[in-house]
């Protein structure tokens, strides 16, 4: 396998971690079969982003002005 640079933000970090946990409990759970990894991965990366947004919407984090 070829070696691959990344270079991701911090809020990217987390939406991969995130990804990769809903990932990992769909393999431990049985939902995965071959044919469908690759969608699954995706679902997983939509669902994390989608908890992300709904986190960022929901708190004003330091830093950040309320409205």
């Amino acid at each position: 396998m070829a070696k691959v640079h990344l270079k991701l933000q911090q809020s990217e970090g987390y939406i991969v971690l995130a990804a990769a946990q809903i990932y990992a409990a769909h393999l431990a759970a049985g939902r995965v079969d071959e044919d469908r990894e690759a969608a699954c991965m995706e679902k997983s990366i939509r669902d994390a982003i989608r908890i992300a947004k709904t986190v960022d919407d929901a708190v004003i984090a330091e830093g950040e002005m309320g409205t």
